[in-house]
């Protein structure tokens, strides 16, 4: 495969606490509003740096995961994963400390229960965003199959 490029633009106004911007996927995906007090109060319907983080880790590992089982020739009819990531916003200003990932895999098939959470965990081991964030930023994973 070639190497490939994805983009994002936002054209903010006005200083950091009062001003706001909109987030643009350079593919016309999405069109989203960003302002300080979102990210760090009650978003409003707005989103944050960290909640396209945890959009960004979700979507990856849910594909990572699907590719872990079909090289064991097995498969989920479904796998449900959220990614939930931590900040916190002190005297030095933000940090994002962690990314806990959370899935469940329904209609397991070719691996047992019992053995899907080691499966989810290689599969981490695997997700490009996981590594980028690898290092930064606290990982955790539960799995389960029901």
């Amino acid at each position: 495969m070639a190497t490939f490029e994805r983009s994002a633009h936002i054209d903010w106004e006005g200083p950091v606490k009062e001003g706001k911007g909109e987030i643009k996927a350079g593919t016309g995906a999405f069109s989203l509003p960003v302002t300080f007090p979102a990210r760090v109060e009650q978003p409003g319907g707005k989103t944050s740096p960290e909640e396209l983080i945890a959009a960004a880790h979700a979507a990856c590992f849910a594909m990572a995961l699907s590719a872990t089982l079909g090289r064991k020739n097995a498969r989920a009819r479904k796998l449900h994963v959220t990614a939930t990531v931590t900040a916190d916003f002190g005297e030095t200003g933000l940090k994002i400390q962690s990314s806990r990932l959370q899935v469940m895999a329904e209609g397991l098939e070719g691996v047992g229960a019992a053995q899907f959470p080691e499966v989810a965990k290689e599969a981490e081991g695997r997700c490009p965003v996981s590594n980028a964030l690898r290092g930064s930023l606290k990982i955790e994973l539960e799995a389960r199959a029901k």
